[in-house]
């Protein structure tokens, strides 16, 4: 009977441990207020569009099975970041005060910074692409992101280190 209880107790602690050490190794945000303004669950996706003016402008997204869309407000304080993460969607992002420094990992050892002004948006695909948001100007930075997700997964998923090659 003891060595039961030896091996239980002994197996809570093993995850305990790996809980606390995800949580250790992660990179972490920090100086961010995140709020969600809303979400909403939708079907099967099949979206087209077109325009007939001068410019040519197509889009179109199509979806299998249900997407949760959400629609995410950041508020990130000078020297905030959003540490290391990705979304398993396509995000659209637009900063709407102060400006953000995106670094997004290519894989090769390179994040080059993009920096975004108030006014401008960038798209996040989501998926492999692991990036992180940083304020390194000299007011609060906010951004306003369109989340589009497969239904009931993770909107943020930490990346436990930083890529190899890229800012901390």
């Amino acid at each position: 009977m003891r060595p039961k209880w030896t091996l239980a107790v002994f197996a809570v602690v093993i995850v305990a441990v790996g809980v606390a050490s995800r949580n250790v190794l992660a990179t972490p945000a920090s100086g961010v207020v995140t709020t969600q303004l809303g979400k909403a669950t939708f079907g099967d996706l099949d979206l087209r569009a077109h325009s007939h003016l001068a410019g040519l402008w197509r889009a179109r997204v199509k979806t299998r099975g249900a997407s949760d869309v959400y629609v995410i407000d950041n508020k990130i304080a000078v020297n905030g970041t959003t540490g290391w993460h990705s979304h398993p969607g396509p995000s659209l992002i637009e900063v709407i005060h102060g400006s953000v420094t995106d670094y997004e990992s290519h894989g090769n050892g390179q994040c080059p910074p993009q920096v975004y002004a108030a006014g401008s948006g960038f798209v996040d695909p989501g998926g492999d692409d692991v990036h992180m948001l940083r304020n390194e100007g000299t007011e609060p930075a906010e951004t306003i992101a369109v989340q589009l997700l497969p239904q009931g997964a993770d909107r943020r998923i930490d990346a436990l280190t930083a890529p190899q090659g890229c800012p901390a």
